[in-house]
């Protein structure tokens, strides 16, 4: 048993030796990162620690791993980069985290203090570079700063709206050594409960409610961020209220609640988008009125009062009008409103026009004797999943195809670039997401296009013999893109066709990661299941038509009852 040190006894420790106890005060057991000169005190540290060490193969990687940790896991996500280029490649990563509200913890290094200034070698202003895209950032100053200021970037992280804060970590400082009997008193958040003033404003919610005969519920991230699934269940039940998620938000009804509709907006269900613009009551919690859901604020909900529950004031009024707004935690919210006695008043007529769109608009497609559709293979997915999977996406027509076509079961269940849109964010994501969970499966959708920006971290699932597999919806096209060159540029498809691909096959090989082919429709189901019962990653390349489109489809600034391919599907 180890002595108690006195106060005054010395205690020396280096600068990155405090780094590390920090990071092990915050129960962090894992990081992604990519080594370089200055993160060299902070490395060596690392080998006599208890940590879990990825090593990926780009920092845009590193990024994407730490979202996809931490979009399952609810914990913060943390990255070690160093300076100049290896802090400037994880930004998209950053500003990817800064858009989806992901807790995330960067770690910079950078050159030394004396240094800083005069243009050294690998050399970034990487604070100012990120100011826009983080929530807070710092540089320390001094080896007696480390535990607190990492105290301070866990707590920001996880605090109201959750998102990335960067320390840049200069190597003089990390390779110094003082004598630190100091102890940080860690922070947590606040377990604030709701105000009188709050519980007066959802009091005037509920009234409304109660009053409306043609009610609508929208459920966004912020539920699941805040572990309020359970509780938006209750809610939607307790109240009989049709239910729109968003793109972040599906998952947290069941796909095959009566209650759900689908998601909205521009690639969303018909049911949704009508219940939109019909409902004459709507409440949104925890969810931005962004252009995705939104495509037209002037046209949007025109019949409805609208009330907004978010933890972000900024997002209040941003970009839609609303009559009755709570500044809260969607949790605290929820735990409140599930308390109150139901009243609601709910027109018949609207539940049954509700199910009507829902059965007789479901989302559809045109089957193929002989090729593969995209739909169809999400589809088997989820049926050899029994929808239990923790499904990745990239970001493309495919993202679109798996939010309509598999069977949601659970919040963070989805893990996908919502707000920046990031090609190449599935790959490295997958990976995070199989560290979080590693007795789920893991499974990601991803196009020929996006994987051919992160595919290096393939060489990370072959290495640690990750249990992912990878379908790569092969059309020889970038598919989104140039569905809006054929819709608005009269199929003007510049640069989206490709001529040349590489033998996806060869690459595969070349990682050591078993690969498949799927082209044809017979015996999909089977075939899927044989592959997924093989344990250790694989690639399965499936081609599927050049052309096909994802409907239905808003087109910019029409509103949500405008939906394009209707009768396409």
């Amino acid at each position: 048993m180890l002595a108690k040190q006195s106060e005054t006894e010395p205690n020396p420790i280096s600068g990155a030796e405090s780094l590390i106890k920090s990071l092990l005060d915050h129960q962090v057991d894992l990081l992604f990162g990519y080594p370089g000169g200055a993160v060299l005190p902070i490395y060596d540290t690392l080998l006599t620690s208890s940590f879990q060490n990825i090593l990926t193969r780009h920092e845009q990687g590193a990024a994407h791993a730490a979202e996809g940790y931490a979009k399952v896991t609810g914990r913060t996500g943390v990255i070690l980069v160093t300076s100049g280029p290896g802090a400037s490649n994880a930004i998209t990563g950053i500003a990817d985290a800064m858009m989806d509200s992901t807790p995330l913890v960067v770690l910079t290094g950078q050159v030394g203090t004396s240094a800083i200034g005069t243009q050294a070698f690998q050399e970034l202003d990487i604070v100012s570079m990120t100011k826009a895209v983080t929530k807070a950032n710092f540089q320390i100053k001094r080896n007696e700063e480390v535990a607190d200021t990492l105290d301070q970037a866990f707590t920001i992280a996880q605090t109201g709206r959750k998102g990335p804060v960067l320390v840049d970590l200069p190597k003089d400082i990390m390779a110094s050594v003082i004598d630190n009997n100091r102890q940080v008193v860690l922070r947590r958040p606040a377990d604030k409960s709701l105000s009188a003033v709050q519980q007066k404003q959802l009091d005037v919610i509920l009234e409304r409610l109660s009053k409306a005969k043609r009610p609508l519920l929208l459920l966004g991230a912020g539920v699941s961020s805040a572990n309020a699934g359970d509780l938006a269940q209750q809610f939607a039940h307790q109240w009989n209220l049709p239910t729109v998620s968003t793109l972040l938000g599906l998952g947290i009804l069941k796909s095959e609640d009566p209650l759900f509709l689908g998601m909205g907006g521009m690639h969303g269900s018909y049911a949704a988008n009508i219940a939109f613009q019909e409902c004459d009551f709507l409440l949104n919690v925890g969810s931005r009125f962004d252009d995705r859901l939104v495509p037209n604020a002037k046209k949007f909900a025109p019949k409805a009062e609208i009330a907004h529950i978010d933890i972000d004031p900024d997002e209040i009024g941003h970009i839609v009008r609303t009559q009755y707004s709570v500044v809260a935690d969607a949790k605290k919210a929820l735990e409140y409103l599930t308390t109150k006695k139901v009243s609601g008043h709910i027109s018949s007529n609207w539940l049954e026009r509700i199910q009507a769109n829902k059965t007789e608009h479901a989302f559809s497609y045109q089957k193929s004797a002989t090729d593969l559709k995209p739909q169809e293979v999400i589809q088997a997915v989820g049926e050899v999943t029994k929808g239990e999977a923790v499904i990745v996406t990239d970001v493309g027509q495919h993202q679109m195809w798996v939010a309509q076509y598999y069977p949601f079961q659970y919040p963070r269940q989805l893990i996908t670039s919502g707000g920046l849109g990031t090609m190449g964010f599935g790959l490295p994501a997958a990976i995070g997401a199989k560290y979080a969970t590693p007795e789920k499966e893991v499974v990601l959708f991803v196009g020929d296009g996006g994987i051919q920006m992160t595919s290096e971290e393939l060489e990370v699932m072959a290495a640690e013999n990750l249990d992912i597999k990878v379908i790569l919806l092969n059309n020889k096209t970038l598919g989104m893109v140039r569905q809006w060159q054929d819709e608005f540029y009269d199929k003007r498809r510049a640069q989206t066709v490709f001529d040349h691909q590489p033998n996806f096959e060869k690459l595969a090989q070349a990682y050591n990661v078993a690969y498949y082919q799927l082209k044809k429709t017979d015996d999909l189901k089977d075939k899927l299941t044989k592959i997924f019962q093989k344990k250790g990653p694989a690639l399965i390349d499936v081609t599927i038509p050049s052309f096909e489109q994802v409907y239905p489809m808003i087109a910019p600034g029409s509103a949500n009852d405008e939906m394009l391919g209707i009768n396409k599907q």
